[in-house]
């Protein structure tokens, strides 16, 4: 895809209806280039952990193709951008051999190898707020399947990992209109401090950015920057099979802006309660959930 197409894909997707979602926890882990004994973490939320989500929501398992799923277009709003916590692993620390860990050969690690150590890495205390909305070739009717399934999932939801849970429903609403609620939506972060400046808010999509109805008093940043790629991160997913896992490469695109310090809603019950008075203002013409 030419980045004319991307373009005025961006362009369209801005007026058709889509999901927000809520993702915060204590822990998040969003893995970037993980293998064997470092498994790292995005510092942000992936298409593939998204789309992966989004599967276990609906009751898919992994060896079902997410073609349908990967049409969808995520843009992400980093609310809190957490701390990098590093958590040291050992597996099959004094064990006698043939109860130590098995080598991809099929043997036995000797003694002195036999305790694997492994570094694991997690976002403590990140907040995202994240936008899907539709593709040109998003099969009618799967956004609203998604809704359903995230307000009732099949499958226990996680944030990157197992291990990382989301503090609550992940589901914000279905909204008309998405990208503008994405901006506008109270952010889970505590307001900056008395005289101290408004800090910046970074968006990141895997369509260019320049679109996105930010208006001027926001202090967006310059859009021909928003419309070229800032990089590529290697997360779009073409296979969940447990034996055949495999992810491409895709463009990221990236654009910040500074809310009002009203926008800033704090942690906790304080951030839901503002969230619930921002629904109740939108309803029905903004949200439809």
């Amino acid at each position: 895809m030419t980045h004319s197409d991307l373009a005025a894909d961006a362009a369209s997707a801005a007026s058709v209806p889509g999901l927000l979602l809520h993702l915060a926890g204590p822990l998040q882990s969003w893995g970037g280039h993980s293998h064997f004994n470092q498994r790292d973490t995005a510092p942000h939320p992936t298409r593939s952990g998204v789309i992966g989500l989004l599967a276990a929501a609906l009751g898919r398992a992994r060896q079902e193709p997410v073609g349908d799923l990967a049409t969808l277009r995520l843009t992400v709003r980093t609310d809190r951008g957490g701390v990098l916590l590093r958590d040291l692993h050992t597996v099959g620390g004094g064990l006698p051999a043939a109860q130590t860990v098995t080598t991809a050969q099929g043997k036995k690690r000797s003694g002195d190898t036999g305790t694997l150590l492994s570094h694991r890495y997690y976002l403590a205390d990140a907040a995202f707020t994240a936008a899907l909305t539709p593709g040109p070739d998003t099969p009618p009717g799967l956004l609203t399947a998604c809704a359903d399934a995230l307000a009732a999932p099949r499958w226990p939801l996680y944030l990157g990992r197992r291990s990382c849970p989301p503090t609550g429903p992940l589901l914000i609403g279905v909204f008309e209109d998405p990208l503008h609620h994405l901006i506008h939506l109270p952010l889970a972060a505590p307001p900056p401090r008395e005289r101290a400046p408004a800090p910046e808010v970074e968006l990141l999509g895997d369509r260019p950015l320049d679109h996105l109805p930010l208006p001027p008093e926001l202090r967006p940043s310059d859009p021909a920057e928003a419309a070229q790629p800032a990089g590529q991160l290697h997360d779009e997913p073409a296979s969940f099979h447990p034996r055949s896992r495999s992810h491409h490469a895709r463009p990221v695109f990236r654009r910040r802006y500074t809310p009002p310090r009203e926008q800033w809603a704090g942690h906790g019950i304080d951030h839901l309660k503002r969230l619930a008075a921002y629904r109740a203002q939108t309803t029905p013409e903004g949200a439809r959930r």
